[in-house]
Order: structure tokens, then sequence, then C-alpha cells
């Protein structure tokens, strides 16, 4: 699968995984940036964990 084919298929569960993780923030408060590390890292492939963490921060951004 190319990498267009892949992030357009996976494009729309990697921000709704991104929004999952940034609605714990308030709950999980010091800890929260430990948990997130811990979430992305369990994520495969790679290419879909790099996606969320993308999705993640440009959220966080704005």
């Amino acid at each position: 699968m190319s990498r267009a084919a892949f992030h357009q298929q996976h494009a729309e569960q990697a921000r709704a995984e991104a929004r999952r993780l940034l609605a714990e923030r308030e709950t999980r408060g010091a800890g929260w940036l430990a948990w997130v590390a811990s979430e992305l890292y369990r994520l495969s492939p790679v290419e879909y964990a790099a996606m969320v963490r993308r999705e993640l921060q440009r959220l966080n951004e704005g």
C-alpha cells in the first residue's frame, strides 16, 4: 500500500484517536504526557502512530 493510500485510509481514525488522547488531559493531570507517550508507543503500525502524534500536536497547538 502506498503512503498516500495508507494516509487516506487511516486519516479519520487517527484524528479520532488524537481527540480521544487530548480529551484525557484534564482527567489525567500531570501524568497525561507520560500516559500519551505510552498510548502512542502501543499503536501500530509506526506510520499510524506518527499520524496520531502529528494530529495530536495540531490539535494541541490550535
